[in-house]
């Protein structure tokens, strides 16, 4: 009977132990993701650069961007990962409802910034300038694209987790999934200020 309890106490001591492990790899995981998603990133910001001149008598970034509304599409991704910290805040006090209505708001702000894209996306391809009039409005679209793509990845991983909290609560494994899709908003958002001082406040000067 001794062996037997002292088996199990053995068996909880060690999921006790492993399991703060396993988040911290979990986590450790994602930031090496995140890393291979930046040199992606990276390699379009490079091809950008390279062909933001190459025009080939098509339109230039100064006759395409509108800069106040790409400004208030701006402030809509950045207040959507300060609403996020909010959430992180409440996840920190177990205030479960709090953070159903920050996870809310920030998919909310993140749905009006998909929208404008697409709006802005709808509005070049519809005068013409799509991404096979030049290569810079190739590179363009695949840069912005492909930023509009995680953005749109990141609201549907939210409202999975959305779902998670309001089921299952604040449990640990959901908190671990809240974590990595912080890192991942706050990814977004810093890739975000890249494309727009490069791509956009560049291409108007």
């Amino acid at each position: 009977m001794r062996t037997t309890n002292a088996s199990t106490t053995g068996i909880a001591h060690n999921e006790e132990i492993e399991h703060p492990n396993t988040v911290s790899i979990q986590i450790f995981g994602f930031w090496i993701y995140l890393m291979s998603d930046l040199i992606m990133f990276a390699t379009l910001f490079a091809t950008f650069v390279v062909l933001s001149n190459a025009y080939a008598g098509g339109p230039t970034g100064k006759e395409l961007f509108d800069l106040p509304y790409l400004l208030g599409e701006t402030l809509l991704l950045l207040f959507s990962s300060v609403a996020y910290g909010l959430v992180m805040l409440a996840v920190h006090d177990g205030q479960k409802k709090l953070v159903l209505i920050g996870l809310v708001v920030t998919l909310l702000l993140g749905l009006g910034f998909v929208s404008m894209e697409i709006n802005e996306f709808r509005g070049m391809i519809a005068g013409g300038h799509g991404p096979d009039r030049s290569a810079f409005l190739s590179s363009f679209f695949t840069l912005v694209g492909t930023h509009g793509i995680h953005v749109a990845f990141g609201l549907i991983w939210m409202a999975v987790v959305i779902w998670q909290v309001a089921i299952k609560g604040l449990t640990s494994p959901v908190q671990s999934r809240l974590m990595r899709l912080s890192m991942f908003w706050h990814f977004l958002d810093i890739i975000w200020i890249g494309i727009f001082s490069i791509v956009y406040l560049m291409g108007v000067v």
